[in-house]
């Protein structure tokens, strides 16, 4: 991509656009029902009761193979059919470790949660055409554009 800055969405029209557009989330670093007081398991719970089909996609708790009612995948790539967004939680440090397996799976999106930023990432990400939001909570952007 020629200008892959242009990936990086910052302003609220575009993330906006991007929130209303969405139909699928993967969630990765989701947490299971045990820690429901955690944003991890919450952010992705509010999405799957407002309109979106979520994916977990656990970084732990390999014995889980259910994870808010729906199957439970290791990793992006292996989720099948489409993805508007990946919605990570991850320290940003253990960002780097996820970026492969997301472009081998294209989402049109990744998004770092609140306080999450690791700008080699995201410039990864965004020069193989997916879009990055970063240090935003999707709950709150969710709630106020869908």
């Amino acid at each position: 991509m020629a200008d892959w800055k242009t990936n990086l969405l910052e302003d609220d029209a575009r993330i906006g656009a991007l929130v209303k557009g969405a139909s699928r989330v993967a969630v990765l670093g989701i947490k299971p029902e045990s820690k429901s007081d955690q944003p991890a398991y919450y952010v992705a719970e509010y999405v799957a009761q407002h309109g979106a089909e979520v994916v977990p996609v656990p970084v732990f708790f390999p014995e889980l193979t259910e994870i808010l009612g729906r199957q439970v995948y290791r990793k992006v790539a292996d989720v099948p059919g489409p993805i508007d967004i990946v919605d990570i939680f991850r320290k940003p440090s253990d960002i780097d470790a996820h970026v492969d397996d997301i472009i081998a799976k294209q989402p049109r999106a990744a998004w770092f949660q609140l306080g999450i930023r690791n700008q080699a990432a995201a410039e990864r990400l965004a020069r193989a055409g997916i879009q990055v939001v970063q240090d935003r909570c999707l709950l709150v952007e969710w709630k106020r554009y869908r």
